[in-house]
């Protein structure tokens, strides 16, 4: 990146990338609700544990802001080259906040990670052994990322935001040039997202469930849409739709990884809730009361994803 040829009246803001996620939200919002599912498939599946996984990516993700603030940079292959992950000095009350997780519960969770490796200390390290747990390269991931920026840069065009559009293929290679930088990014994104869902649903697990029938509905939803539809509109289209398609438990077990008996345990909660609604044909769908009081989250979450999208267009443009 050349900072002499850097022009600042070029940039891109993170409300006119939010503008585009708002009104065209019938192509964006589906991708994005299944692509976040996706990822949350492969958390639940390195530990079946979602606290466990946050707390390794919260670890992490303090490796990558070290650093940044060092501006070191490593690229996809030389973060993965090794294993062992050096990661910060950390406290359990630390974690319990940061992760809107019990004191208890973290402290239990981090000696079950030590019992298997995962954290373990080197000499006078502190790491994390990749090795010693289901655990693979987030190609998947990036090619995820890659895909929605794609798209969202087609989206772009029209409002003049974006000159043309990026290929997945050259947004592949910026992310994994750029992966330590990036990646801390799309965690910062991430981690703060989940803490919401969780303050919201009380854990992870019945999020992922919950989140298992929003993808469902809103993917059905696309494929009866005709042209593009705004944020507002396309939600209430969710649940006005008398046609839309609920999804059963035993398809969400085999989505998600979850055990079934647990699956049935957490629809039945969500269903006493008033958060989903159930068919005579055991279908559940999202219920329209609770998708409204869903609405102010969810909109935060599209500002936070606007600015991620907003850092890695503008990184590309340098």
């Amino acid at each position: 990146m050349n900072i002499l040829n850097q022009n600042i009246s070029k940039q891109i803001y993170k409300e006119q990338i939010l503008s585009v996620l708002v009104n065209k939200y019938s192509t964006m919002g589906p991708m994005w609700v299944k692509y976040q599912m996706e990822w949350l498939n492969g958390v639940y599946g390195s530990f079946k544990d979602h606290d466990k996984f946050m707390i390794i990516i919260y670890l992490v993700k303090k490796t990558l802001d070290f650093y940044s603030r060092n501006f070191t940079k490593l690229s996809f292959d030389q973060f993965y080259s090794k294993n062992m992950v050096e990661i910060e000095r950390y406290t359990i009350t630390e974690i319990s906040k940061a992760l809107k997780i019990p004191k208890e519960t973290a402290r239990r969770k981090i000696l079950e990670l030590e019992k298997m490796g995962a954290i373990r200390k080197l000499k006078k390290k502190t790491i994390i052994d990749r090795s010693r747990y289901y655990h693979s390269k987030p190609t998947d991931s990036i090619k995820r990322i890659a895909r929605f920026l794609s798209i969202l840069s087609e989206m772009s065009i029209d409002s003049k935001i974006l000159p043309k559009k990026l290929s997945s293929a050259e947004l592949e290679i910026l992310i994994k040039d750029n992966f330590s930088y990036i990646w801390k990014l799309y965690y910062e994104l991430q981690i703060p997202m989940m803490i919401d869902y969780k303050e919201v649903f009380k854990d992870l697990e019945t999020f992922h469930i919950f989140g298992t029938c929003v993808v469902n509905q809103h993917l059905f939803a696309k494929k009866i849409s005709t042209h593009y539809i705004e944020r507002d509109t396309f939600l209430d289209s969710i649940y006005t739709t008398k046609m839309m398609q609920g999804i059963n438990a035993m398809s969400i077990s085999e989505i998600t990884g979850i055990p079934r008996a647990t699956a049935i345990r957490k629809l039945r909660q969500l269903v006493k809730k008033k958060n989903l609604t159930i068919d005579v044909k055991k279908h559940y769908r999202l219920s329209s009361q609770f998708v409204e009081l869903l609405k102010p989250l969810q909109k935060n979450i599209l500002i936070k994803l606007s600015d991620f999208s907003t850092k890695i267009f503008n990184l590309v443009r340098s």
